[in-house]
C-alpha cells in the first residue's frame, strides 16, 4: 500500500512537472517572439556590411569611423578586388600599378585582358586583385609608398595617388610620421580599403567585394547593373538607403558572385535622367516612419515584461521542486555513476600518445613493432646511437638500417600525412610503437646525415665538400619533394618546416625531405578558394619563416617557396639563414641575396657570395640563375614569389646544364658571359 502510495504521488509530481515545463516552454517561447518583434520593430532592418564614406575623407580632421577603413565584421582574409583608373605618366601600365598597389603584373594582366607591357589609356578603370586581410579591427590591403616631394602629404596621397583606395586619417592613424613633419624619402605604409563577404553575403551566393571609385554622375543602380548584381544589394553592402546621395571620387563597396568583367563598361546617365532624390526628403520620410511606430514598440514592450515576469515566477517554482526531487534521488544515482565508472575502468588506458582514429589509420597500413625489439635495435636507446643529439636514433632491424623517432603527444597527424604519400625524395615511414605515452616512429636511414651536416662551414663535421653539381641535384630532389605536395597529392599538403636539417642526404647524396610534424593539409574548408588560412600559433625556425606568416600567420604553400629559397641560398653560400653583419648584429640570408644582385659589381659580389668550400670549381652564369630563382622565392610578398613547378622547371634546366659540362673548361667563358651585368 505504501509503495502504491508512492508510485501515485510519483506519477503526480512528474505530471506537475511535465505540465509546469510546457507551460514555462510556451510561456519562454512567446516572450522570445515577442522580445524579436519588439527589435524588428526598435532596430532598422539591414543586410549591410560597411558604412559609406560619404565624404568624411576630404576633412583629414573628421574622427568618423569609417574613415579608418572597414570593419572586420566576417571571415580573416579573403581574395577582394580593387579598381583603380590608370593615370599617366606615372601609373598607367600594369607593371607601375601592380608596383603601388602592391599586387603582381600577372594578375593585373590577366584580370584585364590586356598585355603585361603597353600603356593603358588615359583614364580607363581596371581592376586588381589583392588579398584582404583583417588586420585589428579593420580590413585592409597593404602596400608602401616613398614620399617623392616635399608637397605630398596624407591628404593627396590618398586622394590623388591612391584615388581614394585610402584615407588621410587612416595614413595618420598607421604611420608614426605625424601631418607636419612629412619629407621626401619617408616610406610610408598605406592601408588600402578593401572587405571581405559578411556570412549572410555568402548565404546569398556573394563571393568577392570589390572597391569601386564612384565616377561624376553614377549611382548604386547604375553601378550595380555594370556588374550584374541587384542594386539593393549594393545598398546593404555600404549601409545606404535607396535614394541616398552618393559623391563621386569615393570608394563603394560592390559585392560580387563572380570574378569582375576583364573591362568594366561605365555608361554615364542621359542628362535628363535624375541622378538622386533629395537627401532630405529621405531623412524626413523616415522620421515619420519611426514616429508612427513609437506606440506600437511602447505596448510590445509593456507585454514583454509581462510574460518576462510571469516565467520568471514559474522558474522559481520549478526550480524549488527540482531541488528536493533531486535529494530523493541521490542514492540511486550515486549507486548508477559508481557502476558506469567501473566498467569504463578497463577500457581506458592514459598512456597512448596518439588519438583513436589516429591509432586505427595507423594500424592498418604500418608495422607495429614491440617496444622491446625497438629497444634493443637501438642498443636500448644509447647516445653512441643517437643521431646528431636529436630525439632519432640509429637502428637496425631485421639487418637493415632505420632511425626511430620518440615523440611525445598526437602525433597521428604526422602519421597519417606520412602514410599518404609516397616519393622518392621524401623520408618513408615504415612502422611504430606506442610505450608508457610515447610514440616510436620508424624511417628510412638516411646514410649521410641531414643537409645542414654537409653545407655550414662553421659547424661542418665532413671532410669533404658538396661538388657543385651535388648541390644543384640537392635543390632540385627538394623543389620535386615540394612540388609533388602541393600540386599533386590531393588535398596538397604545405611541409611549414622546410629548412637544411630537415633535409636529409642518402648515400648517394639524394635529398629527402622529412619531419612533417607541422605540415597542413590544404582543404577547401579551411583554406578556401584562394588556399591560405591565418593562424595564431606561429612556429619555426627564425630565418625561414616568410613575414607574412610571422606578422599576420598567414600559411599558404608560398611559405613553404620562401623557406626553399633560403635552403637554395644556404647551397649557394655555405651561409646559415642567420648571418652577422658588419656592425656585430643579425642579417636573415633572404636580405643579403639582394645586396648581392643589384647595383653594380653584381659578378664580383656574387663570386665572393659563393660557398669557398667549392673551390671555384662551378659556372658562375648557373650560380647566377639559381641565384636569381632563389631571390625570387624569398620576395617578401607572397604574392610575388614563383610557385615551386616554376622552380623546378629551372633548377632541373640547371641540372642538365651541370651534369654535361665540365666546371673548369667553362670558368673563364663564364666570366665573358656575364660581362654584360651589372659592373
Amino acid at each position: 500500500m505504501k509503495g502504491a502510495l508512492l508510485s501515485i504521488k510519483a506519477h503526480t509530481n512528474h505530471s506537475f512537472t511535465s505540465t509546469s515545463m510546457r507551460i514555462m516552454v510556451t510561456l519562454f517561447s512567446a516572450t522570445i517572439l515577442t522580445l524579436i518583434l519588439l527589435l524588428n520593430f526598435h532596430i532598422p532592418q539591414t543586410k549591410s556590411q560597411q558604412e559609406y564614406l560619404d565624404n568624411h575623407q576630404l576633412d583629414c580632421d573628421d574622427p568618423s569611423k569609417s574613415t579608418y577603413g572597414n570593419i572586420c565584421n566576417s571571415i580573416n582574409s579573403c581574395q577582394s578586388y580593387l579598381t583603380f583608373k590608370s593615370s599617366p605618366p606615372h601609373y598607367n601600365t600594369p607593371a607601375t600599378i601592380a608596383y603601388l598597389l602592391n599586387s603582381t603584373v600577372p594578375l593585373i594582366a590577366n584580370a584585364n585582358n590586356i598585355s603585361y607591357v603597353d600603356p593603358i589609356p588615359t583614364d580607363t578603370m581596371i581592376t586588381v586583385p589583392v588579398n584582404c586581410y583583417c588586420s585589428g579591427h579593420y580590413y585592409q590591403h597593404n602596400s608602401s609608398y616613398t614620399l617623392k616631394t616635399e608637397d605630398e602629404n596624407y591628404f593627396t596621397l590618398a586622394n590623388n595617388t591612391y584615388e581614394s583606395l585610402t584615407t588621410c586619417q587612416a595614413l595618420d592613424a598607421q604611420n608614426i610620421y605625424g601631418l607636419t613633419n612629412l619629407t621626401a624619402g619617408l616610406n610610408m605604409h598605406v592601408p588600402l580599403r578593401c572587405a571581405c563577404p559578411t556570412s549572410k553575403q555568402i548565404e546569398n551566393g556573394f563571393k568577392y567585394i570589390l572597391t569601386y571609385l564612384v565616377s561624376e554622375g553614377e549611382y548604386p543602380e547604375l553601378i550595380a547593373e555594370i556588374f550584374g548584381v541587384d542594386s539593393q544589394s549594393v545598398l546593404d553592402a555600404n549601409k545606404l538607403i535607396e535614394d541616398q546621395v552618393i559623391f563621386y571620387f569615393t570608394p563603394l563597396m560592390v559585392p560580387l558572385k563572380d570574378k569582375p568583367p576583364t573591362k568594366i563598361q561605365r555608361t554615364l546617365p542621359p542628362p535628363s535622367t535624375p541622378l538622386s532624390k533629395p537627401h532630405v526628403e529621405n531623412l524626413a520620410r523616415n522620421k515619420d516612419s519611426s514616429s508612427s511606430k513609437k506606440w506600437v514598440v511602447v505596448g510590445i514592450a509593456v507585454g514583454a515584461a509581462f510574460l518576462l515576469l510571469i516565467f520568471f515566477v514559474l522558474l522559481f517554482c520549478f526550480c524549488q521542486q527540482h531541488k528536493n526531487k533531486k535529494k530523493l534521488s541521490s542514492a540511486a544515482t550515486k549507486t548508477t555513476t559508481e557502476e558506469v565508472s567501473n566498467t569504463n575502468t578497463s577500457i581506458t588506458n592514459p598512456s597512448f600518445s596518439l588519438c583513436s582514429e589516429g591509432l586505427r589509420y595507423a594500424f592498418e597500413s604500418l608495422t607495429v613493432y614491440e617496444f622491446e625489439e625497438l629497444h634493443k635495435a637501438t642498443s636500448f636507446f644509447s647516445e653512441a646511437n643517437r643521431i646528431r643529439g636529436s630525439s632519432a636514433y640509429r637502428a637496425s632491424l631485421k639487418g637493415d638500417d632505420a632511425a626511430v623517432k620518440v615523440l611525445k603527444g598526437d602525433v597521428s597527424v604526422e602519421i597519417n600525412i606520412l602514410r599518404r604519400i609516397n616519393h622518392a625524395n621524401i623520408t618513408r615511414i615504415s612502422g611504430l610503437s606506442v610505450h608508457k605515452g610515447s610514440t616510436y616512429l620508424v624511417y628510412e636511414f638516411a646514410e649521410n646525415g641531414s643537409l645542414d651536416d654537409w653545407i655550414h662551414f662553421s659547424k661542418c663535421i665532413n671532410s669533404v665538400a658538396l661538388t657543385w653539381k651535388q648541390r644543384v641535384q640537392i635543390a632540385q630532389d627538394v623543389a620535386d619533394a615540394l612540388n609533388y605536395l602541393h600540386n599533386y597529392v590531393n588535398p596538397p599538403h604545405i611541409h611549414k618546416n622546410l629548412k637544411s636539417d630537415n633535409v636529409l642526404l642518402d648515400g648517394n647524396f639524394r635529398g629527402k625531405l622529412c619531419n612533417f610534424g607541422l605540415a597542413r593539409v590544404v582543404d577547401d574548408y579551411d583554406f578556401g578558394e584562394e588556399g591560405f588560412q591565418f593562424t595564431r600559433h606561429v612556429v619555426g625556425t627564425h630565418g625561414y619563416m616568410p613575414p607574412e606568416y610571422i606578422e599576420n600567420g598567414l600559411v599558404s604553400p608560398k611559405m613553404d617557396v620562401f623557406a626553399f629559397g633560403v635552403v637554395m641560398l644556404e647551397l649557394l653560400s655555405g651561409r646559415e639563414a642567420i648571418v652577422g653583419d658588419k656592425n656585430g648584429g643579425e642579417k636573415r640570408l633572404s636580405a643579403v641575396v639582394s645586396e648581392v644582385l643589384e647595383g653594380d659589381n653584381v659578378r664580383e659580389k656574387l663570386h665572393a657570395f659563393m660557398d669557398p668550400t667549392l673551390r671555384g670549381e662551378y659556372p658562375l652564369n648557373m650560380g647566377y640563375s639559381m641565384a636569381e630563382i632563389a631571390k625570387r622565392c624569398v620576395a617578401n610578398y607572397h604574392n610575388l614569389r614563383p610557385n615551386v613547378s616554376e622552380v623546378l622547371v629551372i633548377l632541373s634546366k640547371i641540372q642538365s646544364s651541370s651534369v654535361n659540362r665540365d666546371p673548369s673548361d667553362v670558368m673563364e667563358k663564364t666570366f665573358d658571359q656575364i660581362s654584360d651585368w651589372k659592373i
